[in-house]
């Protein structure tokens, strides 16, 4: 696959995961809009696909060394993580 093809491709991707987390937003439904924990769990984990496709393929991490490979990575779950964390509590 080309450069080019594969940021067509990963460009598709991050708007279609945008698209899918539009329509799990329940503002567009008619009744009293409520928190929901599994659906801001569903677009935190769109979230994090979104981020890592970003930084692996714009910012050009796939290419770097494996440990900047496993900071961003470690980076993304210890961020997420907390995040999750402190909606839950």
């Amino acid at each position: 696959m080309t450069a080019a093809a594969r940021t067509t491709a990963v460009w598709a991707g991050l708007s279609m995961i945008t698209v899918v987390s539009w329509f799990l937003a329940p503002a567009r439904h008619t009744e009293p809009v409520a928190a929901s924990t599994p659906i801001t769990i569903g677009v935190l984990v769109l979230a994090i696909i979104k981020t890592r496709l970003i930084i692996q393929e714009f910012m050009e991490v796939r290419t770097a060394p494996v440990w900047l490979k496993l900071a961003t990575d470690g980076w993304l779950v210890a961020l997420f993580g907390a995040i999750v964390v402190i909606y839950v509590w």
